[in-house]
């Protein structure tokens, strides 16, 4: 990390720097503003502590505005420290409602002015940090989207892109696909993928929700039923295997299909043989099946209610899709695709977005961004909008102004140690500092 100071006064860069190299942080200086600019332009730095003023009995501070915008202008989140002999209160601000990270007055005190610096460093390597694996993200995705068809799908969380990259990856094969996860977390648009990306994209696609359909009707759903097969059973009709014949079947909720629908799926992704119901007749067909389920199959074949036998069959390869509330990087590109373009979201109602669990996962997300736009008159969503209860359990420990000031004070201003010593982390208590004011 290294620190650019500017300052008419070489005495004051030099005491600078070797406060600062005391504490192990790299520092160069220079004394006018056009060599301060072009040292910005050529050298990487994390941060800059300038003067405001440069000109002998100049105390107004303009120079040092003047230089704080041509800097801001250069490098718009460069975090810069403030340094003056003359204190003008209203331009301090004014800059630092600008972003000017701080405002200190010469003759400084040594203990702020390193504290002030460490802080902002530490904050600085996290915004890299951030912004290196906010890239690093990026450039999967565009790979992912270069390479195959993602069917639209809205996505920014490291753990969802692992599991495209995996999903796309396995998308060529015949093998049976289960993919698991929780109600409205997306599994029917994983399978879509998973076809789109296979060597069935240009065939028949049928779709199957087990859960939807009465237990007595499945096997006739699935495998087609002949005439007079049962009392309503009118006339002969063919099931979704022989719709999806030379194609995919994607059958959803698989853990609700009755144990002798079980035994005849178990027979079809064998032999690919199967009977109506209500015949003897055997039927031969040729398809790719991928399964989904929010229910804990291994759990199932414990009670006797799912076949052991059939579960190792459709799990050939598992895509474990994880609940909206494990990956909340998807949350603000899920807002922004389920809005429409008149609309906003105010910071505070996105932070109660974040901070909600969503046992509903994406499709609860979508119904409440649907309820708000609708209940919000104006262009920007307010949490009131939102109408989300928040259970009690999900109530965040919160500390108060005191407590943070304490921490703060017991680790001498280093948030990075006010952090462990509250159990936080270091953006946690960043949010906090930031709430109550507190630099």
């Amino acid at each position: 990390m290294s620190v650019l100071v500017i300052d008419d006064n070489p005495d004051v860069i030099q005491a600078i720097k070797v406060l600062l190299l005391l504490n192990d942080i790299q520092c160069e200086g220079v004394t006018s503003p056009q060599q301060g600019l072009e040292m910005v332009r050529s050298k990487q730095f994390d941060l800059v502590i300038q003067d405001m003023n440069f000109t002998r009995d100049t105390t107004s501070g303009t120079e040092g505005k003047a230089l704080y915008k041509a800097i801001r202008d250069l490098e718009p989140d460069l975090p810069i420290i403030l340094l003056t002999a003359w204190t003008n209160l209203e331009m301090a601000v004014e800059l630092i409602k600008d972003g000017a990270a701080d405002y200190l007055a010469k003759p400084w005190k040594d203990h702020k002015l390193v504290t002030s610096v460490k802080n902002l460093l530490e904050m600085r390597e996290l915004q890299d940090q951030v912004s290196s694996a906010a890239n690093q993200r990026n450039a999967r995705l565009q790979k992912l989207k270069a390479q195959y068809d993602l069917c639209g799908v809205v996505v920014a969380d490291p753990a969802m892109l692992s599991l495209l990259e995996m999903a796309t990856q396995v998308a060529h094969s015949d093998a049976p696909i289960l993919i698991t996860g929780p109600n409205g977390a997306g599994k029917e648009k994983i399978a879509e993928i998973v076809q789109a990306n296979s060597s069935y994209k240009h065939k028949a696609f049928i779709k199957v929700n087990a859960g939807a359909i009465p237990a007595d009707l499945i096997e006739a759903e699935l495998f087609g039923v002949e005439s007079g097969a049962y009392t309503g059973a009118q006339k002969s009709r063919a099931g979704r295997f022989e719709a999806a014949d030379g194609g995919t079947l994607f059958l959803d909720e698989i853990g609700n299909l009755s144990l002798t629908g079980q035994q005849k799926l178990l027979r079809v992704l064998q032999s690919g043989e199967f009977e109506r119901v209500g015949s003897t007749e055997t039927k031969r067909v040729n398809v790719r099946v991928i399964s989904a389920t929010n229910s804990n199959l291994p759990e199932a074949i414990r009670a006797g209610t799912f076949r052991e036998d059939l579960y190792y069959r459709i799990n050939m390869i598992e895509l474990k899709l994880p609940p909206l509330s494990e990956r909340k990087e998807d949350i603000a590109v899920l807002v922004d695709h389920f809005l429409p373009s008149n609309k906003g979201l105010s910071n505070a109602a996105m932070k109660q977005l974040k901070h909600h669990t969503w046992p509903g996962n994406v499709r609860e997300l979508e119904n409440t961004i649907g309820r708000a736009v609708l209940l919000s008159p104006g262009q920007e969503i307010e949490c009131e909008h939102l109408a989300i209860q928040i259970p009690q359990h999900e109530e965040p420990l919160e500390y108060t102004q005191a407590d943070i000031e304490a921490a703060l004070d017991s680790a001498d201003g280093v948030v990075s140690k006010a952090a462990r010593k509250l159990g936080l982390s270091r953006q946690a208590l960043y949010r906090r500092m930031e709430k109550f004011g507190l630099k």
